[in-house]
C-alpha cells in the first residue's frame, strides 16, 4: 500500500465515523473505490480499534503493577469512552466473526485468563465471556483472584 492509499483509506474511515456520529446504527455510506464491501470497511474499522487497543494495553501493562484483568478492563473501557462512535459502529454492525474472535482471544490471553497452550476454541470462549463482562459490568466489578473460576464457568 502506498502512502497515497494509506491516506485515502484513513480519510474514508474518518468520513464514515463523522457521518456515523449522528446515527451509528444507520448503514454506513462509504467510498466503494476505497472499500469494495461493507465487510471490508468493518474490518478496517475493527483494525483501527485493535491498533489503538493493543497499543494502549502494551503501555498499560508495561507501566502498571495492578492485576492484568483490571488493566485490560480499564484500558478497554477507557478506549470505548474515548472512541464512542467507532465503538458504536462496530457494535451496531455485524463485524466479520474472525476479527471479533481474534480480539476475544487477544483479550483473554492479555488478561491472563487463558494460555497459548489451550485450544483456540477455548481461548475464544473465555475471551467472549470476558468481553461480555468488560462491556456489561460496572467499573470495579471484576474480582481479583477469581478470574480463572469466572472464565472457565462462563
Amino acid at each position: 500500500m502506498s502512502w497515497t492509499d494509506f491516506y485515502r483509506r484513513r480519510d474514508a474511515l474518518d468520513a464514515v465515523l463523522a457521518t456515523a456520529a449522528a446515527d451509528p446504527a444507520a448503514p454506513p455510506a462509504f467510498d466503494r473505490d476505497v472499500f469494495a464491501t461493507e465487510d471490508e470497511l468493518l474490518l478496517a474499522l475493527h483494525y483501527r480499534w485493535m491498533q489503538q487497543l493493543t497499543g494502549r494495553l502494551g503501555v498499560a501493562l508495561g507501566s502498571d503493577d495492578d492485576d492484568r484483568v483490571e488493566i485490560v478492563t480499564r484500558t478497554w473501557r477507557a478506549l470505548a469512552a474515548e472512541q464512542p462512535v467507532l465503538r458504536a459502529v462496530l457494535d451496531e454492525r455485524p463485524t466479520p466473526a474472525e476479527a471479533v474472535e481474534r480480539e476475544q482471544r487477544m483479550l483473554a490471553l492479555t488478561a491472563g485468563l487463558a494460555d497459548l497452550s489451550e485450544p483456540a476454541e477455548e481461548i475464544t470462549r473465555v475471551g467472549r465471556a470476558f468481553t461480555r463482562l468488560v462491556r456489561g459490568a460496572p467499573t470495579g466489578a471484576v474480582v481479583p483472584g477469581r478470574h480463572r473460576r469466572f472464565a472457565k464457568s462462563a
